[in-house]
């Protein structure tokens, strides 16, 4: 298990280098200078050569391969380096929008899991047999809906139309109930796609005809033996989409003027504020990363075939 277990984290680190590597490459080949568009603005009265100082003070002007090493290696220090926009370590920008995206991708996560699973075991319930078609066909109709549409049309009907949630000035609660919808629905479609398809083919197996031979009810059948053997595959892909959350959150805390990492992104990607894009990149890769991990660990509880793959052949 320990092999295993340090296996999947030499993976892990893997991930995180060609992230870093990854987006320090696509950043740099940007067009535009964030140096230049803060401090070559008429106002601050600055020479050139006061300017040239200052792209030296934030090493604009090093070869990129001194760039990437320094950056690199203060990263694993914990250091993102400073804001050129903000005038403030990015540590500290982090650190003050983390909460706010954490406060919605949470729940959310939580309400996606909660739609996944009333859809998949509504779709096999034999009272709503009549209906299972229909509802089958929603994971679809939720994953093909883009979330910022999604984040709009929720506030035209539910804020504009039928005034359940104010837009100016809403308490904390009333604040974050629609961005918590518009991220959970898209993310809730492929989990209930997989626990769908995962609970027909665990519903094939003969142990199940088995009890049903044995006189159990179909909604016996379907708690007892089939549900539990179904969670696996969910369980692999809701460590997957918690990526996917983090990139949904930036999208809708846009859309709602909501503070958070999505805020910050925008005014990085207005400003070219290259330490602040990377140090975002690296937040949510570590995040998927140690997410992944999780997973990993949690997965032979819940088949405990793996403990012997783990222990074993891994």
């Amino acid at each position: 298990m320990s092999h295993y277990l340090l296996r999947r984290a030499g993976l892990g680190l893997l991930v995180l280098w060609a992230a870093f590597t990854l987006s320090f490459v696509l950043l740099q080949v940007l067009p535009g200078d964030a140096v230049l568009i803060k401090f070559q603005n008429p106002d601050l009265g600055l020479s050139p050569a006061q300017i040239e100082e200052m792209r030296l003070a934030y090493g604009a002007d090093s070869p990129l391969w001194q760039q990437y090493v320094h950056t690199l290696f203060a990263m694993l220090r914990g250091d993102f380096g400073y804001s050129v926009q903000a005038g403030v370590a990015v540590s500290e920008l982090i650190r003050s929008n983390l909460p706010e995206t954490l406060s919605l991708a949470l729940p959310a996560f939580a309400l996606a899991v909660v739609l996944a699973f009333a859809l998949a075991f509504a779709s096999r319930l034999p009272f709503l047999r009549g209906i299972s078609n229909g509802i089958q066909a929603l994971p679809v109709l939720f994953i093909s809906l883009p979330t910022f549409w999604l984040g709009i049309a929720l506030i035209q009907v539910f804020s504009f139309q039928l005034r359940w949630v104010p837009v100016i000035n809403p308490s904390p609660l009333q604040g974050v109930i629609l961005p918590i919808i518009t991220v959970a629905i898209p993310i809730s479609a492929p989990l209930a796609q997989i626990l769908m398809r995962s609970l027909d083919q665990v519903a094939a197996q003969p142990f199940v005809a088995v009890a049903r031979a044995k006189g159990l009810s179909e909604t016996g059948v379907l708690w007892r033996h089939v549900t539990g053997n179904a969670l696996l595959p969910v369980l692999n892909v809701a460590g997957l989409l918690l990526g996917e959350l983090i990139a949904g959150a930036l999208i809708t805390e846009t859309v709602f003027g909501r503070g958070g990492l999505g805020q910050l992104t925008q005014q990085a990607v207005n400003n070219q504020d290259i330490a602040v894009l990377q140090a975002v990149v690296m937040i949510s890769a570590l995040g998927f990363v140690l997410i992944n991990l999780l997973v990993d660990l949690l997965m032979p509880w819940f088949d405990p075939r793996l403990k012997t793959v783990t222990g074993g052949a891994l």
